[in-house]
């Protein structure tokens, strides 16, 4: 049973290429060293003595930015090539996110955090392409599971240094290792992967993903279907802007623990994801009836924590998003991916991030208001309830392409 296990889990990951590997590497170092983010909500309110109100729009700022840079990252992506997009991106986002703990005011936050989302959501749509020109068509939904492999393990292992950074040494050291770690992960990147060009596909793709509509902004199927990626995006952006919050006001828990709760997360990922795709893709299951499936379990993620304050209601929580997440992110992008015809990869990827960027301008300012309106009870029946919506939404997207 053992030894079974372990050739399933090897061998869902045959195949795939050694550009691939380093890309997941690089991801790796990259995202490992992003510890920032989880802990951005705890940084301004106790630190920078920010309101809950002035927190959601410094989180507004975040996703106006990353709304712009994904839109100019698919831009140039098309344009001068998705290579020199990803190496100018991380490069100048290291630089920026070590400025960013020189600045102590509301308004010098907002601008900043603004200019270094702008510039490192660049790297998003050129790395969704760059998944066209460095793995097999038949691998792409698993080399793309790699490289979300890397970035859960990334995030698995980087809110708990995180939380070991701020008990010993304080938030400043979370920007100096982000930072760095930018800068470090695009230096092995031009060191080890090299520039290549996309090659048009010659394998069918799933039945009704490719688009027929000239024009992304005529794809309706697609629009739908953007639409039920920015709720998804909403929903699970809870988990890095209120849910910390939520955590340490109404659980009283340290950021240490809190870290070691989000790492669950990502450690799940790890050991779960990449056989469960496999699994998936072996089967020839419907991706689109997973995608819904998996806005269920985003809604029951928020909705149990309503029913008891207990410690392992936030473990079951997080378990809910964690597999939802696993079930959903890699086949919303696979159909992103697969939908875009060919010339037009950058166009539609920048959409696909686009869509996550809207999430972020208006998920943080939403829930903050409502928890500091309402409180935390009301928010989690809120994104309950747009779970279900999302669902149905999937379901007449499933229908309308059928």
């Amino acid at each position: 049973m053992v030894r079974s296990t372990i050739n399933t889990y090897h061998d869902s990951f045959k195949g795939l290429s050694p550009q691939v590997w380093w890309l997941a590497l690089i991801t790796f170092i990259n995202r490992a060293g992003t510890m920032v983010l989880p802990f951005m909500s705890l940084y301004l309110t106790k630190d920078l003595h920010l309101t809950l109100s002035q927190v959601g729009w410094v989180m507004t700022s975040f996703g106006v930015g990353s709304l712009l840079g994904s839109w100019i990252g698919g831009k140039l992506s098309d344009t001068i090539g998705f290579y020199k997009v990803m190496v100018r991106s991380l490069f100048t986002t290291g630089i920026l996110f070590i400025s960013l703990q020189f600045i102590h005011t509301f308004e010098g936050f907002l601008i900043g955090i603004f200019l270094t989302m702008t510039v490192a959501d660049m790297f998003r749509p050129a790395m969704f392409v760059s998944l066209k020109a460095y793995s097999k068509p038949e691998n792409r939904t698993r080399s793309l599971t790699l490289i979300r492999l890397a970035i859960n393990l990334g995030f698995s292992f980087g809110p708990f240094l995180g939380g070991l950074i701020i008990a010993f040494i304080g938030y400043s050291g979370l920007f100096w290792v982000d930072g760095i770690t930018c800068i470090l992960a695009i230096l092995i990147m031009k060191l080890v992967l090299k520039e290549k060009q996309i090659q048009p596909s010659a394998t069918p793709v799933e039945e009704n993903s490719k688009a027929i509509a000239t024009s992304v902004y005529k794809d309706k199927p697609f629009w739908i279907f953007l639409v039920v990626v920015f709720l998804m995006g909403f929903m699970f952006l809870q988990l890095f802007t209120t849910m910390p919050l939520y955590y340490r006001e109404i659980h009283e828990l340290s950021e240490v623990q809190i870290g070691l709760l989000m790492s669950l997360n990502g450690f799940v990922i790890f050991l779960f994801e990449m056989p469960l795709i496999h699994y998936i893709e072996q089967k020839s299951l419907n991706k689109l009836k997973i995608i819904a499936w998996s806005l269920l379990l985003f809604s029951v993620s928020f909705l149990i924590l309503n029913t008891s304050l207990s410690i392992l209601i936030l473990i079951s929580g997080m378990l809910f998003i964690t597999f939802g997440e696993m079930l959903g992110f890699p086949f919303t992008n696979n159909f992103a991916m697969d939908r875009a015809p060919s010339g037009k990869e950058g166009r539609y990827l920048a959409l696909y991030s686009m869509a996550f960027s809207f999430a972020h301008i208006f998920s943080a300012k939403v829930g903050m208001e409502m928890i500091d309106q309402f409180g935390f009870a009301v928010n989690w029946y809120f994104m309950g309830s747009l779970g279900i919506l999302a669902f149905g939404l999937m379901i007449w997207l499933k229908k309308s392409l059928n």
